[in-house]
Formats: C-alpha cells, structure tokens, sequence
C-alpha cells in the first residue's frame, strides 16, 4: 500500500487527529502539496498556544461538519483571526441523541442488542454510503470553494475521522491521489494519539469492561471497510468517479484542472 511521506507532526493539546495530507501522491505522478489541505478534530478545545500554531498555518477556510448537537456538546470552534469557518453538517455516523446516550449510558444487554453481531459495523457503512448519496450538495460547495479560493483549508468533524475522513476522500479523488493512498491517510486516525475518547458515564469496571469496548470499537475505529463502501457507492450509482465528480458535484474539467493546481505541486 502507498505509504505518507513522512512529516513532522505538531503536538497539540486541545486538537486530536490533526494531520497535514500534503504529500500524497496521484496517479499521474504529482503530489498534494504541503501547507494546502488539513484534517482534524473538532477545534472547541484547542489552547492558546494549539491556536497560535493554527493561525500559523494561514488558513482561509476551516468547514465544520458537525451538526448543532455536535456543537452543543463540545462547543463551538475556537474563533482564529482572519478565518472563515464554514459550517455544512452532514450525517452523523452515531447520530441521534437517543444513540448518543446510548453509548455513553447503555448497559451490556442493550449495547449488544443495538451494536452487536455486526449491527455497529453495518451502521457504518450504511452512513458512509448515505453520505456520498445524499450529501452531494455540500461536497459540491466544499470543492467549488476549493477550487476558488479556500485554500489552505482545514476539514474538521467531531474526531476527525468520518464526515471530515469522507470529504477529505472525496477532494483527494477529484484531484487524482492514488485509492491506497487515500485509504492509507484515512486509517491514520486510528493511532492511539488520534483516537476520538470513548466517553462513558459510570465509574464500575462493567462500564469500560473488555465486551463494551469492543461493541463500541466499530463507531470509533476507521476501517478501509467503510471507505470502500463509499467507494463502491460512487461506482454503482454514478459508473465512475469522473461521471460522480462531474454529475453529482458539478465540477467541470476547467474547475477540476483548478483545483489540482490549488492543492498539487
């Protein structure tokens, strides 16, 4: 599979999942150019000084994908001088407060009845399906603005790793990265120092036993299984990602050459 190149990562704080995708490579030879595309967690937590290293990075445009509960939960973004924050929410894979609860609250027999044999999984990989067919518009927005004049642009959700991991895979496509390398980028979240924190109310050991957390392992884990999905979707409702780029999201050749020149070296 194609490998990253590697890069020297800051450590932030407040901010989990927060990578620079410069360096991925296409498949007619080019790269994703450093300094261009970012992707986080959400920003609500950041400190003083993982903002300072944000505003260091002149940004134009950060999209938040996440929806108002999202946002009454961990608050909204740090404010970074200079910036726009565009807000386009878009599915939540968990979504739904009565899940949410659920997952921070949930006993063993209910967990396993909503979550197990495969039922999270599953969840998954119906969202993720769910996204590319009824999300188009705000792809279409995000990679019309991209190709304008958003860059450098940051791509953050709530950890970082689905709607923003879907959005980041999507502008990689219609820039031409190479599939394994933006599956290879994607499962970055899953390093320890990522990871979204399960949270769950309870102090007992049942509350984080061994069989809850592997229950829930399949809402926080990124696994190429989803992304394919997303793939696989792309190929049977449109025939291709040519015909999804240029029907679904309305980016033309001219718009699409523009883009790669904003985001490739």
């Amino acid at each position: 599979m194609t490998q990253q190149v590697p890069s020297t990562e800051p450590e932030l704080a407040g901010v989990r999942n927060f990578r620079d995708v410069g360096g991925l490579p296409t498949v007619d030879g080019r790269r994703v150019r450093s300094g261009r595309l970012f992707r986080s967690g959400h920003l609500a937590h950041a400190t003083a000084e993982d903002a300072a290293f944000l505003s260091s990075l002149g940004l134009h445009t950060i999209f938040d994908f996440r929806n108002a509960s999202d946002q009454k939960l961990e608050g909204p973004d740090v404010e970074l001088p200079g910036v726009r924050n565009v807000n386009l929410p878009l599915t939540d894979p968990a979504d739904g407060g009565e899940f949410w609860k659920m997952v921070r609250d949930g006993e063993l027999d209910q967990l396993r009845a909503h979550l197990g044999d495969g039922r999270a999984a599953d969840r998954m990989i119906g969202s993720y399906r769910s996204i590319i067919t009824e999300r188009t518009a705000e792809h279409s927005q995000v990679l019309h603005a991209l190709a304008e004049d958003s860059v450098p642009a940051l791509m953050h959700c709530a950890a970082g790793k689905d709607r923003a991991g879907l959005s980041i895979a999507v502008t990689l496509l219609a820039v031409g990265v190479e599939r394994d390398a933006i599956v290879t980028d994607y499962l970055e979240s899953n390093a320890r120092h990522r990871r979204y924190k399960v949270q769950r109310n309870g102090t007992s050991d049942a509350a984080r036993s061994p069989e809850v957390m592997e229950l829930l392992s399949p809402l926080f884990d990124a696994r190429a299984e989803y992304l394919t999905a997303a793939f696989e979707t792309i190929e049977e409702t449109w025939g291709g990602v040519d015909s999804y780029l240029e029907q679904a999201l309305r980016l033309t050749p001219e718009l699409r050459d523009r883009l790669r020149d904003r985001l490739l070296d």
